[in-house]
């Protein structure tokens, strides 16, 4: 261990014409020690259940590539390094870690449920519901457009993707389906984003299953 420095410094006082003597000690750092612990990570719930595969249902697997065709469509998608997927005797499709870190942990559950909507995807398919509140508040479908009422100036029309089908009934409940269940969900994400239901009159476009928190509004004067 090093001893202890001390260093004087003897400024002159313009004032007092004498010297003033100013000493500093200097003690050694301590010595700081770093120690590793492991991180466990704890097993997926979500990740480690198999996945069924209906017998109309072709899977092509090479590498960490995987493509999932059915009859209602074709759906493809690329693992990370970090999981990877296998095909037990049994049918069932198992997604496991390479490695145990917590990305990997984050990427099993995950990378397990977009593999499984893949497979019901395009076997049975997907679907999401809006409904429009609001007076003349309507929706119809023209061609390959939907084309909203919403209260603007002008009607909102949008481009129905060619994997998507997009029904109306009684002009105020707008159907989405389809075989990929992340382009169904931004549609109708989009489509709900040109008027949010507010929370006074719970007008706009909201989800079937949506429950609008309700505000009150402003009390009048008393007389």
């Amino acid at each position: 261990m090093a001893s202890s420095l001390v260093s004087s410094f003897q400024p002159r006082s313009a004032f007092l014409g004498d010297r003033n003597v100013f000493k500093v000690s200097s003690t050694p750092f301590a010595q700081v020690g770093y120690s590793s612990k492991t991180i466990e990570c704890k097993e997926s719930r979500i990740g480690k259940q198999p996945i069924a595969v209906p017998s109309n249902v072709t899977i092509a697997l090479e590498g960490q590539d995987l493509k999932v065709k059915g009859p209602l469509g074709e759906l493809a998608l690329t693992y990370p390094r970090e999981v990877e997927l296998t095909k037990e005797e049994s049918g069932f499709l198992r997604v496991k870690k390479t490695v145990e870190t917590r990305r990997a942990n984050q990427m099993h559950g995950l990378f397990r449920t977009l593999t499984d909507n893949m497979v019901v995807g395009v076997s049975k398919g997907f679907e999401k519901k809006l409904i429009l509140v609001g007076v003349g508040y309507r929706a119809t479908v023209e061609g390959k457009e939907l084309v909203l009422n919403l209260g603007f100036s002008h009607p909102v029309k949008m481009q129905i993707p060619d994997s998507l089908k997009v029904k109306v009934e009684e002009n105020t409940r707008i159907t989405v389906s389809g075989y990929d269940k992340s382009e169904i969900g931004q549609f109708a994400a989009t489509v709900r984003k040109w008027r949010p239901p507010e929370p006074y009159k719970g007008k706009g476009v909201k989800y079937s299953d949506e429950i609008v928190r309700r505000k009150e509004g402003k009390a009048g004067k008393k007389k």
